[in-house]
């Protein structure tokens, strides 16, 4: 009784409606449950390795390996939800695919099979390459899109939740195949690079370029110039700064949040965080923590970067000092042990762990297998590992790179590194015999404002044009590029590298432009 004269006959009809809703509502999410269940995928049920299956995609073929190829037309919708946040891609295609410039390519690569990258390898079949794929990550392989590339007719050897011996294994299957040579390297991570240079040397001399888009991959490729075993060219993507300045700065800024909040649901406000390294990457996950009210410092072996985090107010500290009253330890650097188990022993109960790098190297998780501590699987990627006076550590992803593991990253982002990468592929694979030495290069400023001209639309930005006067003055072509090859744009990255010539371009490239 509401205490109206009409208060028991509304009491009376709201209850009524609300039993009906519920009663609705229940229905309709079981309904939508169910055929959830039918489409999407992490059919996580399923125990039996992809490698005892046998598959067949609608054209007949069983050239790949994947969780589920029934998967592929909800992976196909994953796919046309990225297409829509990376128009710049899409543009290329668009523009190039009359050319074919990548025709007669066989380019194999080994990356983190999302949407987003599904976008940028069927963007690279439609500029004429044939393509076999596998996953630089044992985690990260999105199966529904996997399956929807395998459906399109791409050998592609990836499922999340791969073992040690499956990863190895998908990538041998996409480098040792019967009747088809590759003769163009995308990597992420080097780990394909490595397997080819090891395991096929008579392949790895015959391959025309490699182009690498990862801190971890490039200094492997740079120890290979150095030892003089560098026998093919190779782009250095992670270096341009259209993925340097974007993808590692900007996307780790809100993938960080996204990836510990999906895992953890951990409250930011307020709690002690030490970030290991300041590169872009540790930079992007020092702004989003502050922002949301963390206290955040940094630990760094680079006094540039080191500079940089002091003036943007970050305590620049050593981990073993600070270890203790942390509540999350993320590493960011490309190393090796930055983490040891000595400061595991040392972090209070509750502590969350995880890794931002490419590598599943810097935090010492091998340490962590001993009979005196107990693993407990909470959720998917997320480990509580317990001391024996009952202390738990919050691992995630063991270790491995926690956004691609544990969320998902923007489209948009990834559409300026993939543009880029499709960009050096076609560089390298037009390019005159001579044009580039056994070595490593960055690619052209120009091609970096290419790229990024290509995304500007998107926010309906207008640049601005130098008048005749004001170029002359400046020195500078009016088209560009407007800076010179050694800026880069406030980065503190050091490496050694060859700038191309911009004015060298390849005939497809000039015309693109």
């Amino acid at each position: 009784y509401l205490g109206w004269p009409e208060g028991e006959y509304i009491f009376s009809k709201f209850h009524f409606w609300m039993n009906y809703s519920f009663k609705f509502i229940a229905e309709t999410t079981f309904q939508q449950d169910y055929h959830c269940a039918a489409s999407y995928t992490d059919s996580s049920d399923d125990e039996t390795s992809p490698r005892e299956k046998t598959q067949v995609n609608s054209k007949g073929s069983s050239d790949f390996c994947v969780k589920n190829i029934k998967q592929a037309e909800f992976g196909r919708r994953e796919i046309e939800i990225a297409e829509q946040d990376m128009s710049a891609l899409i543009s290329l295609r668009k523009r190039a695919q009359g050319e074919k410039p990548l025709a007669g390519a066989k380019v194999v690569g080994c990356t983190h099979i999302t949407a987003q990258t599904a976008v940028l390898i069927e963007t690279l079949v439609a500029l004429g390459a044939q393509c076999r794929w596998t996953a630089c990550n044992i985690y990260s392989t999105q199966n529904e899109v996997a399956a929807a590339l395998a459906e399109s007719g791409v050998s592609v050897f990836a499922w999340k939740g791969e073992s040690e011996d499956d990863f190895w294994w998908c990538i041998d299957r996409c480098v040792n195949v019967e009747g088809w040579q590759a003769n163009m390297i995308l990597d992420d991570g080097g780990d394909l690079t490595h397997w080819v240079y090891k395991k096929y040397p008579s392949v790895f001399k015959k391959v025309r370029g490699i182009v690498e888009e990862s801190v971890t991959g490039v200094h492997r490729l740079y120890q290979l110039s150095k030892a003089g075993k560098l026998c093919v060219p190779a782009m250095n993507v992670n270096d341009s700064v259209t993925k340097q300045k974007f993808d590692n700065l900007y996307c780790c800024r809100e993938s960080i949040l996204d990836g510990l909040k999906r895992t953890t649901d951990v409250m930011f406000g307020g709690k002690q965080v030490v970030v290991c390294g300041y590169g872009e990457v540790g930079k992007g996950c020092c702004s989003a923590l502050k922002a949301l009210g963390a206290i955040v410092c940094v630990t760094e072996i680079d006094p540039i970067c080191a500079l940089q985090a002091c003036m943007d107010g970050f305590k620049v500290v050593k981990l073993n000092e600070v270890v203790r009253q942390m509540d999350m330890v993320i590493t960011c650097t490309g190393n090796k042990n930055v983490v040891t188990r000595e400061h595991l022993d040392r972090m209070k109960n509750g502590c969350i762990v995880c890794n931002m790098g490419h590598s599943n190297t810097e935090i010492d998780v091998a340490s962590l297998r001993t009979p005196e501590l107990t693993w407990e699987r909470v959720r998917s990627q997320v480990d509580h590992v317990i001391w024996p006076d009952g202390k738990r550590v919050i691992l995630l992803a063991e270790g491995r790179l926690l956004n691609l593991s544990c969320s998902t990253v923007p489209s948009f982002v990834l559409s300026i590194t993939a543009t880029t990468q499709a960009l050096a592929l076609i560089e390298l694979y037009n390019a005159p015999e001579g044009r580039y030495k056994q070595d490593v290069y960055l690619l052209p400023k120009k091609m970096d404002e290419y790229v990024a001209s290509l995304h500007l639309p998107n926010f309906d930005a207008h640049l601005t044009e130098l008048s005749d006067e004001q170029a002359k003055y400046m020195g500078l072509n009016k088209n560009g590029p407007f800076k010179p090859n050694y800026y880069r744009y406030d980065r503190c990255s050091k490496t050694t590298h060859h700038d191309f010539d911009y004015v060298q371009y390849t005939h497809f490239y000039c015309n693109v432009v």
